[in-house]
C-alpha cells in the first residue's frame, strides 16, 4: 500500500504555478499535432492540423462543460450560474467533450470539404493517447480516485478516507491499450469510420468495467447500482456496434 504525497505543482515562476496537469495537456496537444500530421498524410487528407485542432478543442471544451452542468451538477449551477464559465474550478465530462468534438468535426469537414469519417478515424488515435496522459495528471492531483479497497497496491489519497483503488492508473492503462490497438490497426482495409467505431466500442466497454473500481461522484452516487459514467457508456456502446457492423 502507498501514501500519495505527490506535489501537483512542478515549479513556481514569479508567483505563477506550473502544474504537472497543465504540462500534460500541452504535451498531449504537441503529440496530437505530430500524430495527426502523420496520419493525414497516410490517409491522403489535405488537412490543416492547426485549424482542425482549434475547432476540436473549442468543441470539446464547450461540450464537456455543457454535459457536466446538465448531468453532473445541475442543481448547483442553477443556484450559481456565474460559475458555469469558471472552467478553472474543474468540471468537464468526457462524453460531453466527445459529443462537442464530433459536432466541431462535422462543421469543420463540411466547411473544408473533407471526409468526416476519415477525419474521425485518425482523430481518435491521438485522443486515446491524450486520455492516457490525462489520467496520469489526475493521479498526480490526487483526484478521481477509486473505491475503498485492501489490495496490496492501494493508495491513500489526500482528503480521502481509507486506502483506494488507483483507478486513474487503471484508466490510463486502458487508454494506452486503446491507443496501441487503434494505431496498429489503422491500415486495415475497412470502410472509413470503422476505427472510430472501434474506439467507441473499446472505450465504452472498458470504462464500464473500470467504473466498478472508481468512486462515484458524491453529488450523484449510484443510479440503479450504476454510476452516471456507466449509464452514459450504454448509448456509446450501441452506437459503436452499429458503426462496426456498417463500416466493416
Amino acid at each position: 500500500m502507498f501514501i500519495h504525497n505527490l506535489n501537483p505543482t512542478l515549479l513556481t515562476v514569479f508567483g505563477l504555478e506550473i502544474r504537472y496537469y497543465g504540462l500534460i495537456y500541452v504535451i498531449s496537444l504537441i503529440l496530437a499535432y505530430f500524430i495527426l500530421k502523420k496520419l493525414s498524410r497516410e490517409k491522403e487528407l489535405n488537412l490543416n492540423v492547426e485549424d482542425f485542432l482549434f475547432y476540436g478543442i473549442i468543441g470539446a471544451i464547450i461540450g464537456a462543460r455543457i454535459f457536466y452542468v446538465l448531468f453532473y451538477n445541475l442543481n448547483y449551477f442553477i443556484l450559481n450560474p456565474e460559475e458555469i464559465i469558471m472552467l478553472w474550478k474543474g468540471g468537464l465530462s468526457f462524453h460531453g467533450g466527445l459529443a462537442g468534438a464530433i459536432v466541431a468535426g462535422l462543421i469543420y469537414s463540411r466547411i473544408k470539404k473533407i471526409n468526416f469519417w476519415k477525419l474521425a478515424d485518425i482523430s481518435v488515435i491521438p485522443l486515446a493517447l491524450g486520455l492516457c496522459l490525462g489520467r496520469i495528471g489526475n493521479f498526480i492531483n490526487g483526484e478521481l480516485y477509486g473505491r475503498v479497497t485492501n489490495v496490496s497496491w492501494a493508495v491513500k489519497f489526500p482528503n480521502a478516507e481509507g486506502y483506494r483503488h488507483p483507478s486513474q492508473i487503471y484508466e490510463s492503462l486502458k487508454n494506452l491499450f486503446i491507443f496501441i490497438v487503434l494505431f496498429s490497426t489503422r491500415k486495415n482495409k475497412h470502410k472509413d469510420g470503422f476505427n472510430f467505431g472501434l474506439f467507441l466500442f473499446l472505450y465504452s466497454v472498458l470504462r464500464f468495467i473500470l467504473e466498478f473500481y472508481r468512486e462515484p461522484d458524491v453529488q450523484i452516487g449510484l443510479i440503479g447500482g450504476l454510476t452516471l459514467g456507466q449509464l452514459l457508456n450504454i448509448p456509446l456502446f450501441l452506437i459503436s456496434i452499429y458503426l462496426l457492423i456498417k463500416k466493416r
